[in-house]
């Protein structure tokens, strides 16, 4: 039996990635918008493979198991919302009421901390239903208040809670050139010092490498945040 893997969402750039990244999932195991078989997806094989990162209900419908966090409604309230509304179970879609202003303080110290011992829950709640949880995949970025400030609070109850599962994060580093916030680099910092002793690996994904792959390789004279997404 393969194990389950667990993926959070953390943040407005964790959010817009796993976005992403689950509109890729989709199409790798044949499944449509609303995580139903596709009629007509190419033959995917072992069949085995979804329960890694889905949980298929009685009507045959296959559920992500991942949680999209953010103190900001607005992202999470896009994906309630947009292609894949129907995909996501609504308890995993978790918003705060005000976003951390680009604040590691705010959201490690004051609104985060109100907030996660309902993410714990929801987290417990999953690994409870799992035969044999992995690990977790952890998408947030180092400039953001939520990406970082939650995320590094996020990550220390997790290695509490769970010190033996392998825990992997996928991080938007900031760069100067497409910078949203002046406080970039000290969030970047801050996370950086309180996330290093709890993430077993960060695969780190620099904004100013791939605004330059959007230029160079993909011929995008101006690249948006979208863009940066798919490439």
């Amino acid at each position: 039996m393969k194990g389950e893997i667990l993926h959070l969402h953390i943040g407005q750039a964790g959010t817009q990635l796993g976005n992403s990244a689950w509109e890729l999932y989709l199409l790798e195991h044949g499944l449509g918008p609303d995580g139903r078989p596709d009629p007509n997806a190419k033959d995917i094989g072992d069949q085995g493979s979804f329960e890694t990162f889905f949980t298929e209900t009685s009507g045959g419908k296959h559920v992500p198991r991942s949680l999209f966090i953010d103190l900001d409604p607005s992202p999470i309230d896009e994906i309630r919302t947009g292609n894949y509304r129907q995909l996501f179970h609504p308890e995993m879609l978790i918003s705060g009421k005000e976003d951390a202003a680009n604040n590691y303080a705010r959201g490690h110290y004051t609104i985060g901390k109100e907030m996660v011992d309902n993410v714990i829950d929801r987290i417990r709640r999953v690994a409870d239903n799992c035969h044999s949880l992995q690990g977790f995949l952890i998408f947030h970025s180092f400039g953001g208040g939520t990406g970082s400030g939650f995320g590094a609070l996020l990550l220390e109850r997790l290695s509490t809670e769970y010190g033996k599962k392998t825990k992997l994060e996928f991080s938007v580093y900031p760069a100067p050139r497409v910078s949203t916030a002046v406080v970039e680099p000290y969030n970047a910092v801050l996370s950086t010092h309180s996330t290093i002793e709890n993430s077993d690996c960060t695969f780190l994904v620099d904004n100013e490498a791939v605004y330059d792959i959007c230029r160079r390789n993909l011929d995008i004279p101006r690249p948006s945040y979208e863009h940066l997404l798919t490439a």
